[in-house]
């Protein structure tokens, strides 16, 4: 499931927004955060919207004022890859997970894992979304590559 997180934000991260200014391994990392939970064994307070939420507000205002544009711009995408990751996760179609703490401080046993055959296809489904982003912006090419690791930006291929 790690593709399926990882690089699914980052592919909806990119067709929603399409700005080369975020960090993309942010938004990779962040997408990954809901699998948290599975400390826990269900989907928790990773999954809510109230965690990405106070994750975003931190980030803005820890980096609010001059000479903090940097750090906003590499930290942003932890919290935006979040919000993609609980919707690749499902959680919205579990009340209590997806609205906690409104319905109550319960997380109404939601499972943090797919049954297997649903879980391989969202992997492959993942490996698709890589697979697409490993093309669309040239990761083939080294020079491309290192800049993408050493920046997290992404530009597309001419």
């Amino acid at each position: 499931m790690i593709l399926w997180y990882a690089a699914g934000a980052v592919f909806a991260v990119w067709n929603v927004f399409q700005s080369a200014g975020l960090d993309y391994r942010a938004v990779a990392l962040g997408g990954l955060v809901p699998l948290l939970d599975a400390i826990v064994g269900e989907q928790a307070w990773a999954h809510s919207l109230l965690a990405p939420t106070v994750a975003m507000a931190v980030v803005m205002v820890g980096t609010s004022g001059r000479g903090r544009r940097l750090a906003r711009r590499r930290l942003i995408g932890v919290p935006i890859g979040w919000y993609f990751g609980i919707g690749l996760s499902g959680a919205f179609t579990h009340q209590h997970v997806f609205w906690w703490p409104a319905f109550g401080a319960r997380f109404d046993d939601a499972a943090i894992w797919p049954p297997l055959a649903w879980a391989l296809g969202l992997e492959l489904l993942g490996l698709v979304a890589a697979r697409w982003c490993w093309t669309r912006f040239g990761l083939a090419d080294p020079v491309r590559r290192r800049t993408f690791v050493r920046t997290g930006r992404l530009a597309l291929v001419a």
